[in-house]
């Protein structure tokens, strides 16, 4: 009985100390103590960007870089998750996704973007810049201003614009040189009304396929024929399953990277910093970045692969030129009169 007795004492002192101790951390006029680590968890500002392309291509080394560049910049206060390949959503889901806020931040194609926006088609028209310096003097200036600015009116944010490169032409059936060369082969292509009507002037059929399902497409032969950069080709191993190469250099992919308008205004200022600054440097990096690899996979494909390589001769180019000059006019009034003002229309 008395062990019985001892036993119960004992439990209720272990309870009344649990509840002095556990349940009443300020009784010694203390506050509540937890680790850094904690601390660190409380605070952290999560972004997560989602994008569409392998790790290896130059958006998704950029999406990285940028990650890393932010940790440093913000000391860890703000930490860039990168979901690549799709792994969250695809191109047509990902502006809505970002609208919604179930992620923070996107770098969608401009091909892409054009979807929603109009003005944006003036980036898919072809041959309106002659270099990678053409690019970047548009996008860092009043063009890319412009742009930002209808961003701006769908509740998004514009941060920087990335480099993958030019694109170019490649085939299952014939090389790609003169227009009669494009008459009833069938592209995959982004959907840009843009980049649909182009193909059309030149008699070819397009289906507008997600980056992800192309290989198959070709592999099928659902499509024959596909344009992209030269690091998309190599990485998605789509010059396997073709025959014919034509560097064209017709238009620029590059991308938009942007978040959320209202996740951003919520943002610190100093972290709203640090994230844009990360952004420019991170633009600069992969220009330089995109150029090297291009030049690299190509070398690699010639090297590793069947394929025939064909270079658009100038009078190629004046005569492809001469069969999409309508396009232009086509797509002024959407684009509007600002944007068409401040690009150079080829010269057949």
């Amino acid at each position: 009985m008395k062990s019985a007795i001892a036993i119960a004492l004992f439990v209720a002192i272990g309870l009344m100390t649990a509840v002095a101790v556990g349940f009443r951390p300020d009784l010694f006029g203390g506050a509540a103590a937890y680790d850094a680590e904690q601390e660190g968890l409380k605070e952290r500002i999560v972004i997560k960007f989602s994008h569409v392309v392998a790790e290896n291509t130059p958006k998704g080394l950029a999406a990285e870089h940028f990650a890393r560049l932010v940790a440093e910049k913000t000391k860890g206060k703000a930490e860039v998750q990168v979901f690549p390949n799709g792994m969250l959503y695809d191109e047509d889901t990902e502006i809505a996704a970002l609208r919604r806020g179930d992620i923070q931040m996107i770098a969608p194609s401009f091909s892409n973007v054009s979807n929603g926006i109009p003005e944006w088609y003036v980036l898919d028209l072809p041959f309106i810049f002659d270099s990678l310096d053409d690019v970047h003097a548009a996008l860092n200036g009043e063009v890319g201003r412009l742009l930002f600015e209808t961003l701006d009116r769908k509740g998004l944010k514009g941060l920087a614009f990335w480099d993958n490169g030019f694109r170019q032409m490649a085939s299952s059936v014939r090389p790609l040189r003169e227009p009669a060369d494009f008459k009833g082969q069938r592209f995959r292509i982004q959907p840009s009304r843009v980049i649909e009507a182009q193909y059309r002037l030149l008699s070819a059929q397009t289906s507008a396929i997600p980056f992800n399902e192309t290989y198959r497409a070709l592999e099928t032969g659902e499509v024959n024929a596909q344009e992209n950069t030269l690091s998309n080709m190599f990485t998605k191993k789509l010059y396997r399953v073709q025959k014919y190469l034509t560097i064209s250099n017709h238009s620029f992919l590059g991308y938009a990277v942007m978040t959320n308008g209202d996740f951003w205004n919520r943002l610190p200022s100093s972290v709203q910093t640090a994230i844009e600054e990360s952004a420019r440097e991170t633009a600069a990096w992969i220009a330089r970045k995109a150029a090297e690899l291009n030049e690299d996979n190509l070398n690699r494909m010639k090297r590793d692969s069947g394929l025939t390589l064909y270079a658009l001769s100038p009078d190629n180019r004046a005569a492809l030129i001469s069969v999409l000059e309508p396009l232009y006019a086509q797509f002024a009034r959407e684009i509007g009169p600002e944007l068409m003002a401040r690009v150079r229309l080829p010269q057949p």
